[in-house]
C-alpha cells in the first residue's frame, strides 16, 4: 500500500524523536522511547531518504550538549564565530548520523526489500535479524574511530540492566541488534494488528522472547564475591575548562594536589586517583608524593603533546609509568594534517599526538584497562586489554563544559563496559561522573557534579574473563552468517 508523502516524513521525525529521547539519560522511558523510535524507523526502512531524516533527529536530540561548547570566546572566538563553529559542528554530528542511517536503509532496500514485505514471517525474521546485525556489528567497528560517542545498545541503560546482562557474551553490538529486533516486533504486531490478522500468535512470542533474554541476563551478571582489593581514593577537582589556564588556577593547583595527597594519605588510601588533564606539561609535585599517584596530565613526545594517565610513585614527584590517550576528540585534541598550521583547535591545548592503541597499564600493582574520556566508548579495545590481564578499568575524563545530561551518558556507557568486560570501574571526572561501577553495573556515586572533594573507596580485582572477552564479535559474526544462510536456502526453496 502506498503512504501519504506526509506519513513517511512525519515517522522518520517522531521515530527519530522517541530514539533520541531513548539516548538522553535524563528521559525516564528512554528503553521504551527507544524502542517505539526502532518501531517507526522499520516501517520506513525502504526510503533512504526518510531513514537519513530519522538519523539525524536522534543525534541532534542525543548530542544537544555539544550545544555547550558555546563560548568559545575564552579561546579568542568571537561571539559570533562561537555560535557559528558550535551550531556547524552540531548539525555535521545530526548529519554524519543521518548518512549512516539512510545508508543502512538503502542497503536494506537494495537486498532485502521483496523479504522484509513478503507474508513470510520467517523470511521476514531473517532478513530483519541480518540488517540488525550488520547495524551492531558497525556500531562497533564505528567505536573504534574518533567520530562515535554513543550508540543503540546503552539505550538499555540505567533503566534495563537485566537485559544488559547479555552483553557479558554479545557485547555492545549484541544488544544493538537485540534493540533492533524488539523494535521490529512491535512494527509487526502493529502490522497484523491493522490488517485484523492473527498477531495474538506473534505478541506472546516476542513477549516470551523479552522475558527470556531478561532471565539470561540476569544470570549472566557478575554476583558480587569477596576478592582482594585495594584502597584508593579518588579527588574530583572541579576546575572549569574555561578557568583552567588562568594564572591563579594555575597556581592554586600544585597546592591544592598537595593537600588533597596528603587527605589521602591520612584516611588510610594507597593510592589516589585524579582526572584527565589534571597536570599541565611538564608540571612537578611540590614535594614527595605521600602515596601513590594516577592522575591524568600532559606529557611531550619528540616536540609533541600527548594526553596520558601518569603515575607517580611514592617519594617521588615526577611519573614513572604512562598509557597515553589513543582516541583524541576532533578539532579539540586532533586536528587534520590539512588545518595544523592555522588552527590550534578548540582547546587551549592545542593539538595532541594519539599514544598506542594498547589500553593496559603495567605497574607493580594488579594491572588495569585506561579510558581516557571517550575511549570508553571502545569496548574492544577495553576488552583486549582485559584478555591482556587488567584487572579492573580505570576511566579518567574532563566533561566540562558539557551539561549533567552528558555524565549521565557516560555512565550508561560505564555500566555497559563493566558488564562487558566483567571488571569493576572507577570512574574520576573533573566536574563529574565521579563513580564506582560494578562488573554487574551497579553505579555507586562517590561526588556529587561540580564539587570538589577527596573520597576513599576500594577497588576489587577480578581475573575472570567474560565471554565477550573470550571472543569479541565471533559469535554475532558466526550467528550472522548462519542467518544469511538460511535466508539463501529459504529463497531457493521457493524459486
Amino acid at each position: 500500500m502506498r503512504m501519504s508523502k506526509y506519513i513517511i516524513p512525519g515517522r522518520a521525525l517522531i521515530g527519530g524523536g522517541l530514539a533520541g529521547l531513548g539516548l538522553s539519560s535524563s528521559f525516564g522511558g528512554g528503553i521504551f522511547a527507544m524502542s517505539f523510535g526502532i518501531a517507526l524507523l522499520w516501517s520506513i526502512s525502504s526510503y533512504p531518504m526518510a531513514a537519513a531524516l530519522w538519523g539525524i533527529c536522534v543525534v541532534l536530540l542525543s548530542h544537544c550538549w555539544l550545544l555547550d561548547l558555546h563560548p568559545l570566546t575564552w579561546l579568542g572566538i568571537s561571539p559570533f564565530a562561537s555560535y557559528l563553529i558550535t551550531f556547524l559542528i552540531w548539525s555535521f554530528c545530526g548529519l554524519l548520523g543521518g548518512f549512516l542511517v539512510g545508508l543502512w536503509s538503502w542497503l536494506a532496500k537494495l537486498l532485502f526489500f521483496k523479504e522484509l514485505q513478503s507474508d513470510c514471517l520467517r523470511s521476514k525474521f531473517l532478513s530483519a535479524f541480518i540488517l540488525a546485525a550488520i547495524w551492531g556489528l558497525g556500531e562497533v567497528v564505528l567505536a573504534k574511530y574518533p567520530f562515535f560517542w554513543i550508540g543503540i545498545s546503552s539505550s538499555f541503560f540505567p533503566q534495563d540492566r537485566l537485559i544488559g546482562g547479555l552483553a557479558a557474551w554479545f557485547g555492545a553490538g549484541g544488544l544493538t541488534v537485540i534493540q533492533l529486533l524488539i523494535g521490529w516486533w512491535i512494527w509487526q504486531v502493529s502490522l497484523l494488528f491493522d490488517s485484523r490478522k492473527t498477531w495474538e500468535r506473534l505478541f506472546p512470542i516476542g513477549l516470551l522472547v523479552i522475558i527470556v533474554s531478561h532471565s539470561m541476563g540476569w544470570i549472566l551478571l557478575e554476583k558480587e564475591t569477596t576478592a582482594s582489593s585495594y584502597s584508593a581514593s579518588v579527588w574530583q577537582t572541579n576546575i572549569p575548562t574555561r578557568e583552567k589556564f588562568l594564572s591563579s588556577r594555575l597556581k592554586r593547583l600544585p597546592i591544592s594536589l598537595q593537600h588533597a595527597l596528603d587527605e589521602s594519605k591520612e584516611i588510610g588510601s594507597e593510592l589516589m586517583i585524579a582526572p584527565e588533564g589534571t597536570l599541565p606539561l611538564g608540571q612537578k609535585l611540590l614535594s614527595p608524593s605521600p602515596i601513590k599517584l594516577l592522575t591524568g596530565g600532559f606529557r611531550e613526545v619528540n616536540g609533541k603533546q600527548r594526553s596520558s594517565l601518569l603515575l607517580i610513585n611514592e617519594n617521588q614527584q615526577t611519573y614513572s609509568s604512562f598509557v597515553d590517550k589513543h582516541r583524541l576528540v576532533p578539532l579539540g585534541e586532533w586536528i587534520p594534517n590539512l588545518l595544523s598550521h592555522s588552527f590550534k583547535g578548540l582547546s587551549a591545548i592545542g593539538g595532541l599526538e594519539s599514544g598506542e592503541p594498547s589500553r593496559l597499564f603495567i605497574w607493580d600493582g594488579p594491572p588495569f584497562a585506561v579510558a581516557i574520556c571517550y575511549e570508553l566508548s571502545n569496548g574492544n579495545a577495553l576488552a583486549k586489554a582485559v584478555r591482556e590481564g587488567a584487572q579492573w578499568l580505570v576511566s579518567i575524563a574532563n566533561l566540562d563544559p558539557y551539561p549533567i545530561e552528558l555524565q549521565k551518558q557516560f555512565l550508561a556507557l560505564a555500566q555497559l563496559r563493566s558488564i562487558e568486560i566483567g571488571r569493576d570501574l572507577i570512574s574520576v571526572a573533573n566536574t563529574g561522573p565521579t563513580a564506582f561501577v560494578s562488573r554487574s553495573g551497579v553505579i555507586t556515586q562517590l561526588i556529587s557534579p561540580n564539587k570538589e572533594e577527596v573520597v576513599k573507596v576500594s577497588l576489587p580485582f577480578s581475573e575472570k574473563k567474560t565471554g565477550y572477552v573470550k571472543w569479541g564479535e565471533k559469535p554475532l559474526i558466526i550467528t550472522l552468517f548462519i542467518a544469511l544462510t538460511l535466508l539463501i536456502r529459504l529463497k531457493t526453496k521457493f524459486h
